[in-house]
């Protein structure tokens, strides 16, 4: 009988301890989250200056959703997270920040009111996924389209229930929408109706109207 307790071991080197991180990331993400209200998850390029168009785009859309309530929720990073988290701020609402502990250390922006940090990236997904009333999916990378494809597949494989999914910035998507229409849809590994889980947009007011269609809420004005 093998008595690991007789020795001395680094429990944060082992696969066991991990468990309790990953635990204590969740509780406190779910705790602190719960609290909140509605809200709505923004994803984005953190590369983006605020020169970009999107950047200003984002800060709209973030401020108009916040003014209809919603608390706004971002990877609390910089670029197009950080525009979201002005727009809230701007407004007057909740602004969330849930950031990520990578080697390149991304700093919170400083328009966040209420952080969170996660080391998992998946403990951190969850957080966007439960508490998030809709997704707005601005351009981004890899960890945008992360974010995308997985909302998608979770809601096409009825995992969730059903929620908006808004792509902003047509010019940005055509060619990843067109490829999927031409390629994937056309081979048949996704069917005609999953192309209707989500909605692409380009001014900030049809976000707001999409999302509100969608919860059967007075249309914006």
């Amino acid at each position: 009988m093998k008595r690991v307790g007789l020795k001395k071991i680094d429990f944060t080197k082992e696969d066991t301890w991990r468990i309790f991180r990953i635990m204590a990331e969740f509780v406190e993400g779910f705790e602190t989250l719960s609290r909140v209200g509605r809200a709505i998850s923004f994803f984005g390029s953190s590369r983006l200056k605020p020169k970009d168009k999107y950047y200003k785009i984002a800060t709209q859309t973030a401020y108009l959703l916040s003014k209809e309530g919603y608390a706004i929720i971002t990877g609390g990073g910089p670029g197009l997270m950080e525009a979201a988290n002005k727009g809230a701020k701007k407004a007057g609402g909740k602004s969330i920040g849930l950031n990520i502990q990578i080697p390149q250390e991304q700093k919170p922006n400083r328009y966040v009111d209420l952080l969170l940090e996660f080391h998992y990236f998946f403990c951190r997904k969850v957080m966007f996924l439960k508490y998030g009333k809709a997704f707005v999916i601005l351009p981004g990378g890899y960890g945008t389209l992360d974010e995308l494809f997985e909302s998608l597949n979770l809601i096409q494989t009825h995992r969730v229930e059903r929620f908006p999914v808004v792509l902003l910035g047509s010019e940005y998507w055509k060619g990843l929408i067109d490829w999927v229409k031409s390629k994937v849809l056309k081979k048949g590994c996704i069917s005609p109706s999953d192309l209707k889980i989500f909605t692409i947009v380009d001014k900030p007011k049809e976000v707001v109207s999409v999302i509100k269609e969608f919860y059967h809420t007075p249309s914006y004005k």
